[in-house]
């Protein structure tokens, strides 16, 4: 599959976000994103390797978008947050955003969608409609979904055996899976994987997750989500 360059954002810090197109167009589109939170760089590593791996697929027929690290700053620095010390999915503009700072962390920025990276993810999405987003963080292992995507999370959990879930137990004001449901009608798998800190190296997370995101990404499940 061949991917083109789209126009690149810019982080706080004056930083290229890049992003990149299938050459396959459609009028909706599959959104896969990493790097939301610049210190998770499991989910960074998994998507990475699913990229290259989509380069390579000549069977491949989607219209996707690939942004692989949103929080550039952040990733570079190794923070959660971008530059402004803003939580970028706690920033977007939901029906339950909130000012208020639970922990420094989840800072949810002077106001939604204040952030230069989810300006720029926006932009995104006005020109290229998202249909299904799926979005790699790193936590635990865990594949929440927001929205009417509970066959896709449960089809990868066949394989990679994560938790499919509906919540992550706690509030997420301003989060990529209010948003995009909300304003989009765009389901969103928040596809968590598990950190280094708990013993897999990023190769075993990639070695787990292989086989379900190839197998889901060959689907006509997703297939028939885009409709393209």
């Amino acid at each position: 599959m061949n991917f083109i360059e789209l126009r690149s954002g810019t982080s706080v810090e004056g930083a290229d976000i890049h992003a990149y197109r299938s050459d396959v167009k459609g009028d909706n589109y599959l959104y896969l994103l990493g790097g939301v939170h610049g210190d998770e760089v499991e989910g960074v590593y998994v998507l990475n390797h699913l990229f290259e791996w989509l380069k390579t697929d000549e069977a491949q027929e989607l219209p996707i978008v690939v942004v692989p690290i949103l929080n550039v700053d952040g990733y570079r620095q190794g923070t959660r947050t971008n530059a402004h010390g803003v939580d970028l999915n706690r920033n977007l503009e939901t029906t339950n955003w909130s000012a208020e700072v639970r922990q420094a962390k989840y800072h949810p920025g002077t106001g939604p969608m204040s952030e230069p990276e989810n300006k720029y993810l926006d932009k995104l999405f006005n020109k290229f409609p998202p249909k299904q987003i799926i979005t790699f963080h790193s936590w635990k292992p865990l594949l929440n979904y927001n929205g009417d995507c509970k066959e896709i999370a449960e089809f990868i959990e066949q394989f990679n055996k994560y938790p499919s879930e509906p919540d992550v137990g706690y509030p997420t004001p301003g989060s990529l899976g209010n948003y995009a449901p909300e304003k989009y009608k765009c389901p969103v798998l928040t596809y968590e994987c598990p950190l280094i800190a708990e013993g897999k190296t990023l190769k075993e997370i990639w070695d787990e997750n292989e086989q379900g995101l190839k197998a889901i990404m060959n689907s006509d499940m997703i297939k028939n989500k885009i409709k393209y």
